[in-house]
């Protein structure tokens, strides 16, 4: 199926030069003079290269076909993350690389859909947000007027963020899976 350059995403496939691709990054660029650009990050499924390509926003890009199925998730394995798929119960591993950056956010029976094509895992589409505990915060510096200000923080995953200043440590928090950034309070 044929789809304009500017409609790509992260975790979409595409077939370019007879080769399948995953989207990595997508950006459209603007420059000062001349028509818009999608820059495009993308990866070989086979033989794992990335490649930096820039299309016209209205040029034509095939997309492969992929199948999205629910599974979940049960363990790390060395370099791998293994799957179950809730369906038929079959157990699936998938490489880091194709998780991609959130596989920290990753916790024991989490839903995640996973595509694939021709039974390869492709990508894997993390819920939208997450709820871990803060297990580390900075103390809330006095008289500071910043109306925007945060303070970092150590989530219960080993990784590090931003929250406000009223969060301390023990309390349970929103994330948002893309972006890596605070959302809310947990409100359990």
């Amino acid at each position: 199926m044929k789809v304009n350059a500017n409609t790509l995403r992260p975790g979409h496939v595409v077939e370019y030069n007879g080769k399948l691709f995953v989207v990595l990054k997508a950006q459209i660029i603007t420059p000062g003079k001349g028509a818009a650009v999608v820059q495009l990050e993308i990866r070989g499924l086979k033989d794992g290269v990335k490649v930096n390509e820039r299309f016209r926003t209205q040029e034509t890009i095939e997309r492969a076909q992929l199948e999205d199925r629910e599974y979940s998730y049960l363990y790390p394995d060395g370099e791998n993350f293994v799957f179950m798929d809730i369906e038929t119960y079959e157990q699936l591993h998938v490489p880091k690389d194709v998780v991609g950056e959130g596989h920290d956010f990753l916790q024991d029976g989490m839903h995640v859909t996973l595509r694939t094509h021709e039974g390869v895992p492709v990508s894997c589409e993390l819920p939208q947000t997450v709820v871990l505990e803060v297990v580390e915060a900075d103390p809330v510096v006095r008289a500071q007027t910043a109306a925007s200000s945060y303070k970092p923080a150590k989530l219960s995953n080993g990784r590090r963020i931003l929250v406000p200043p009223h969060i301390a440590s023990g309390t349970r928090v929103v994330v948002n899976t893309e972006t890596g950034e605070y959302q809310e309070r947990a409100k359990d």
